[in-house]
Formats: C-alpha cells, sequence, structure tokens
C-alpha cells in the first residue's frame, strides 16, 4: 500500500468489458485526485462490449510500482478473460492479503473474486444478477444492495450501479470529505465504510 503520497489505483481490463463499468472509475477517481493506471491482458486498444474503443496505459505484465487499490470492471466477456489470467488472479489476491481495495462490478465478482480467485468466501457481495449462484457457490455471503462494502472489498451489480460504485471506491481511498460535493452535486449516493 502506498503511503503519505497520492493515492494510486489500478484498472485491469480484457475485450468485452462494460463501457460504464470502465469509465465511470476512471473519470470518477481522476476527480478526486487518484492516479488510474489502466492495464489490459494484450498489447493494444481493447474494444468494449459495445464496440467503444479503449486504450490502455500498459498490459498488465508491465505494470510496475505499488497501488492502494485494484479494480474490475464487468463485462462477461472481460469477466470471463480475467479469470482465466494467472497474474489477474495472483494480484487480486496480493492485493485481498494485503489489506489493500479490491474493486469489482457486475460480472467480475462472480467471476474474478469468487470464482477464480477465491476471495469472498464468508464475504458480504453483490453482482450482476445473473451469476447470483456463481457468487454464492464461491463462499460469498450476497447481499440484496446496488454496492456493497465488505472491509477492504467493494461490489457493485452493474451499469445501472457504476457512479455510485466509483464514488464507494473513490470515499474509500482519498475520504467521503472529496467524495461528498460530487455526490451532492450529481444526485447520487454511494456506499460508506462502516
Amino acid at each position: 500500500m502506498v503511503e503519505d503520497q497520492k493515492k494510486r489505483a489500478l484498472l485491469v481490463l480484457a475485450e468485452g468489458c462494460e463501457e460504464i463499468e470502465t469509465v465511470a472509475p476512471i473519470d470518477v477517481l481522476t476527480r478526486v485526485g487518484v492516479d488510474v493506471l489502466v492495464a489490459s491482458l494484450k498489447p493494444g486498444p481493447v474494444k468494449a462490449a459495445y464496440g467503444t474503443t479503449l486504450v490502455p496505459d500498459c498490459t498488465l505484465s508491465e505494470v510496475e510500482g505499488d497501488f492502494d487499490g485494484i479494480i474490475c470492471p464487468g463485462g462477461k466477456a472481460n469477466a470471463r478473460a480475467l479469470a482465466a489470467d494467472e497474474l489477474v488472479r495472483s494480484k487480486i489476491q496480493e492485493f485481498a492479503q494485503s489489506g489493500a481495495l479490491v474493486a469489482a462490478i457486475c460480472a467480475a465478482p462472480s467471476h474474478v473474486l469468487g470464482e477464480s480467485a477465491g476471495i469472498l468466501r464468508g464475504r458480504r457481495a453483490c453482482g450482476d444478477p445473473g451469476f447470483l449462484d456463481k457468487l454464492r457457490d464461491s463462499g460469498a455471503l450476497v447481499q440484496d444492495v446496488p454496492v456493497c462494502i465488505d472491509d477492504n472489498i467493494i461490489t457493485a451489480t452493474g451499469p445501472g450501479t457504476a457512479l455510485p460504485f466509483a464514488l464507494s471506491i473513490a470515499a474509500y481511498l482519498v475520504g467521503d470529505e472529496a467524495v461528498e460535493p460530487f455526490s451532492k452535486k450529481w444526485g447520487i449516493d454511494y456506499c460508506r465504510r462502516g
């Protein structure tokens, strides 16, 4: 974890990521002063679920340095690719074990955090309603809420919760005081720790 300096977040994506679930955290975190590094599984641009081309900063294998959190957007194809990647799995486990933030939305909580990395056993979580059985099978205590925080893990249900998810991540990393102005201005509530 990075101490006494600007917070840093690592967002990992693959082909088929949900546009809004990817861009909302990048946008909100940047607005509150968090450095966001976007890493893909393969070099080059990434085609998102509905055709938008996203340009990552680097590949996951090129990532260096310390981060305060890791974020996995959803999208079924994206979640499956992230879940199948050994480096993603080990990074998620490393962040979870160190107490750093681990955040995932839509299909990523069930596929990446639960089934692949195995970090949700006995933890409260939510995710895409179509994958709740997979989430339960991973040992998660499934919650019927749009965004859920369990210690250092933040999960959310899908595209409609992308901004509350992003605001919750921002509040976790830099505090409510930095997020409240956006929450109020935009009329969007978020999940607070505790």
